[in-house]
């Protein structure tokens, strides 16, 4: 390729919209993305990863691992809310 066409393409890659495409897998692919959601009720990393978890399982075709990473995160979740009563 020319120099003009790879800065092209360069330039389209850097101008997509993260929330317009998924980097590996489809199990992502509905309407509202699950970082929408963290994003708009403000999760913190652990209950976003419930979320994320929730979401998936059902998709991604590890479902009881997921449900047991789900598990995990919310133990994590109930700590720390234990740790600011």
């Amino acid at each position: 390729m020319s120099d003009g066409v790879s800065e092209m393409f360069d330039r389209q890659a850097e101008e997509r919209v993260s929330s317009t495409y998924q980097v590996g897998g489809s199990h992502y692919q509905a309407a509202i993305q699950p970082w929408d959601i963290i994003d708009a009720w403000e999760l913190d990393f652990y209950e976003g990863n419930v979320l994320k978890y929730l979401l998936r399982y059902k998709y991604k075709g590890k479902a009881l691992e997921d449900l047991e990473k789900l598990e995990h995160y919310v133990k994590r979740v109930k700590e720390n809310y234990l740790a600011t009563e």
